[in-house]
């Protein structure tokens, strides 16, 4: 039986008093959904329960089947994999946001609001020509990678706060011990500081945020793990580089975007294409996530509902040999403050064009595991 995992990004909320104190997922319309819900089995389920931080990396390949011991340390080698890069065992890679920050030094946006792309692209530039004994690697927007030998302390001991979880913090404050303990890396963060200084107005000035220190790791592929041929549908960088890293086959997307302007309807088309050559396909949507970060619930919401429509409408119409299908989130981003929580998510498991569930229930991740990869 051909398998397919859909995982909305961030899909678990707050309840929203200006969403009739619904979270989003309630909120929005979804007919789609609910047809697999009348065949199926639903819960709320916490990916991440208390072993590991609530954000993408361990929620989606622990969904994956992939033992803890096997994730890697931080997102940011696996960020490297998915375009094309890798280090070696001498290296280390780190995530570099391009921050907002107020006169006090404070974080305003995790994601360089204020910026247009184009002023981004030319803030990459910027720190491109730090070239002493580090590389900066642009991916897209404020997103970035650092590039430099490892510093074994720095790997065991150096833990920076993410900045989308420290709005409002010191950014200073936040990247001192890191400062002090590689001289490379304040060099970088001051010298590239003075430089975007044009980019100062309205109070508002900018800073290049190095954070998640990450190694080379290699990990088990999908194929040893459960003896499958597997696919994703993607365009985030982190879900990238899973597949890449477990070798699971990633056909381009045209349209596809990280966030809610991503073309739903040609993911759906493009997932049904690789059902018929692969056993098992991972389809994700970043949007509802992102939207979650800007506080923008009913936006959340609506993407929501066009993933009803404009996805799952296919997926029931077009799919007709049998086929495990599970919906759900990663982890919890509230719209109301903007941060990923440990809390539940929605999660929809159900056979299409076969007998309706009878004996299965979704309390736990070990649920969701055995209903992917034990199911009948």
């Amino acid at each position: 039986m051909k398998t397919l995992l859909v995982i909305i990004d961030g899909l678990g909320d707050d309840a929203i008093p200006e969403l009739c104190g619904k979270a989003p997922f309630d909120y929005a319309r979804h007919d789609n959904i609910d047809k697999l819900i009348k065949i199926g089995a639903t819960g709320f389920v916490s990916i991440c329960d208390d072993d590991f931080m609530p954000e993408s990396l361990g929620c989606i390949l622990r969904l994956l089947g992939v033992d803890q011991k096997d994730f890697p340390r931080n997102r940011a080698y696996l960020e490297l994999l998915a375009h094309d890069r890798d280090i070696s065992e001498y290296e280390m890679v780190l995530r570099c946001n391009l921050v907002s920050i107020d006169n006090a030094g404070r974080i305003v946006s995790f994601n360089a609001q204020g910026l247009t792309p184009t002023e981004m692209e030319e803030a990459s530039l910027i720190a491109d020509a730090f070239r002493t004994n580090i590389e900066f690697l642009h991916l897209s927007h404020y997103r970035n990678l650092l590039i430099m030998d490892k510093k074994q302390d720095l790997l065991e001991n150096c833990l920076i706060n993410p900045p989308h979880e420290s709005l409002g913090a010191n950014a200073y404050d936040l990247l001192a011990d890191l400062k002090n303990n590689s001289l490379l890396i304040k060099n970088f963060i001051d010298e590239t500081e003075k430089s975007l200084e044009r980019f100062n107005r309205n109070g508002i000035r900018y800073l290049f945020y190095p954070w998640g220190i990450s190694e080379r790791k290699e990990m088990p592929t999908f194929t040893k793990l459960h003896g499958k041929k597997s696919g994703v549908i993607c365009a985030t960088e982190i879900v990238k580089g899973i597949a890449r890293a477990m070798h699971m086959e990633q056909p381009y997307i045209d349209g596809g975007t990280a966030d809610i302007d991503t073309d739903i309807a040609g993911k759906a088309k493009r997932t049904i294409e690789l059902l018929n050559k692969v056993d098992f396909v991972l389809t994700h949507f970043n949007g509802a996530d992102e939207a979650a970060h800007r506080y923008d619930y009913m936006g959340k919401a609506d993407f929501i509902s066009r993933i009803d429509r404009e996805f799952f409408g296919q997926i029931v119409t077009e799919i007709t040999e049998p086929t495990r299908v599970l919906l759900c989130g990663d982890h919890v981003t509230s719209s109301i403050s903007g941060k990923h929580s440990r809390g539940k998510v929605p999660v929809v498991a159900c056979y299409l064009n076969k007998d309706s569930m009878t004996n299965h229930s979704i309390n736990t991740y070990r649920d969701i595991n055995k209903f992917l990869f034990e199911g009948r």
